[in-house]
């Protein structure tokens, strides 16, 4: 039986909270869609699901233009994803060193990332640093920004999943002669990664996000490419419509990824255990 989260962090609910639980369901479910229906039906009266607004997308040229906006998206939220996993590896290290000062620059910068808004680190990427004279493409003006604004939640959930470790097998392995290092790498790290995966795609999900304000750097990502097909076609509802839907459908398949991986590991190690 595959336990979820909520399983562990709550009881199971009783009779009456079931009761109660679909009760309010159904009465949100009927509240949500009359919602949608006043919202489509004032569509309908403004003329928004007129032909014109919609025949565009029955082009190929369209869809590749969107796909192009959208392979950029994609490529900067993973490569953000990447520098900001190592620059989270290095700050969660630093965190964890015994060395006072070492682990006090490396809570400041994960303090400092944590708390300054991505937006904020953009424009810093875009006005100052090319003031410095370093040049930087438009690419990388978005995806540093939103790798460092991630990096410190990155190393607060690596930190989470090493404290998560069993005290006892850092006790056995030193026991058996392994140096600190080899300790970290070999027993307790392995093991972090499996309890923080969900954490990380979850912190994905998050920079892919962020990647929406590439328009501040005129990168031509898909919120851009979207803003090109609404400057030519004066059809704002159904572009974002259609770029909402890629969007959700994007986050839906990382969030089923995450569940995937985590379900996959936890039965790998149950397996181990019985064995």
């Amino acid at each position: 039986m595959k336990t979820s989260i909520r399983d562990m962090l709550y009881e199971e609910p009783g009779p009456k909270t079931r009761k109660n639980i679909r009760i309010f369901t159904i009465l949100s479910i009927l509240l949500i869609a009359a919602l949608l229906a006043v919202i489509i039906r004032q569509f309908a009266v403004t003329g928004q699901f007129a032909p014109r607004y919609w025949n565009f997308f029955t082009r190929w040229t369209t869809w590749k233009f969107l796909g192009q906006g959208l392979w950029v998206t994609i490529e900067s939220a993973l490569t953000g994803a990447v520098i900001a996993f190592v620059l989270g590896f290095l700050l969660m290290r630093g965190k964890l060193r015994r060395n006072k000062i070492l682990h006090a620059v490396s809570v400041c910068l994960i303090e400092f990332t944590r708390g300054v808004p991505t937006l904020l680190l953009i424009y810093f990427f875009f006005l100052i640093v090319p003031q410095t004279g370093i040049k930087l493409s438009a690419f990388w003006k978005i995806t540093l920004p939103c790798a460092i604004s991630a990096c410190g939640v990155v190393a607060e959930a690596l930190r989470a999943g090493v404290n998560a470790v069993p005290y006892g097998q850092t006790e056995a392995a030193l026991s058996l002669g392994l140096t600190e290092t080899r300790l970290f790498y070999k027993v307790v790290f392995p093991q972090a990664i499996r309890f923080v995966i969900p954490s990380l795609i979850a912190e994905l999900v998050i920079v892919l996000k962020d990647t929406t304000f590439a328009y501040v750097v005129t990168c031509a990502d898909l919120m851009q490419n979207a803003k090109v097909l609404i400057s030519n076609y004066d059809a704002m509802l159904s572009v974002y419509l259609v770029v909402a839907v890629i969007y959700i459908l994007i986050n839906y398949l990382l969030n089923k990824l995450s569940d995937r991986l985590a379900f996959r590991l936890k039965t790998g190690t149950a397996e181990r255990s019985a064995a």
